[in-house]
């Protein structure tokens, strides 16, 4: 029963519409294609992002007030996750927007991995009948073959734009950078670079043109946080002048 979900509704769907894309937008370049893929699935999500993006802006503003109930209640944790849930309601910030927008992303990868693996070419049999079907699919992009494991060129790229993704989020935060998140910009980067090591390139074109739509989701979101301070600043001082 899961299985055939899986191929038919899953693995087939994102399968065909890799290879329309293939023939079509991206004029016979695969590693074009898994970009057109990444960027319109980014697009798909973007209400979601947003609505995750709003959250972390308003979980940074009641940082304070979180700490204070976690002061509050240090000796009763129950009680503590409760107020604090209490308080996310309240505000209406959610995490399910986000994880939402990361586990469609991880589920888009894991098929890729079963697309890719055994070589694209022997998978060209699942096509829909209005689907063009290829004689061949050149799996080279930029000199490199998408199919290829171990490659120390695309996964470091990964690696090193991840960890500025991270650094330049951190570095916008109020209240500074704990160690926690010192440790984290620094490992999770590196586990990325291992783990994409070991898959096919695909998998790294793919995490490398997401993390840049995050880019431009970090830089409007400063545009966002700007404005929400200029407004606080406009509310304050007319507090002050009454």
């Amino acid at each position: 029963m899961f299985h055939v979900f899986w191929h038919d509704f899953l693995y087939t769907p994102l399968l065909n519409f890799l290879i329309w894309l293939y023939n079509g937008p991206a004029f016979g370049n695969l590693g074009v294609a898994i970009i057109y893929l990444t960027i319109i699935i980014r697009v798909v999500l973007l209400p979601f992002t947003v609505v995750s993006e709003r959250s972390k802006i308003l979980y940074e503003k009641l940082g304070q007030k979180i700490d204070k109930i976690g002061q509050d209640f240090k000796n009763d944790p129950i009680q503590r996750k409760e107020t604090i849930r209490k308080v996310m309601r309240e505000h209406r910030v959610s995490p399910w927007a986000k994880v939402t927008v990361l586990g469609v992303q991880a589920l888009t990868l894991v098929l890729l991995y079963q697309v890719f693996i055994g070589g694209i070419n022997g998978k060209l049999g699942d096509l829909y009948s209005w689907v063009a079907h290829p004689d061949f699919i050149n799996t080279n992009f930029l000199g490199f073959d998408l199919g290829e494991v171990r490659n120390l060129f695309w996964s470091g790229i990964v690696g090193v734009v991840l960890f500025l993704e991270i650094f330049i989020d951190y570095r916008s935060k109020e209240g500074g950078i704990t160690k926690s998140e010192v440790a984290y910009m620094i490992f999770f980067p590196a586990a990325c670079f291992f783990t994409l090591w070991l898959l096919p390139m695909a998998k790294s074109i793919f995490i490398l043109t997401s993390i840049c739509f995050s880019f431009l989701v970090i830089f409007f979101r400063q545009i966002i946080k700007k404005k929400f301070k200029v407004g606080e600043s406009v509310i304050a001082d007319g507090k002050v002048k009454a």
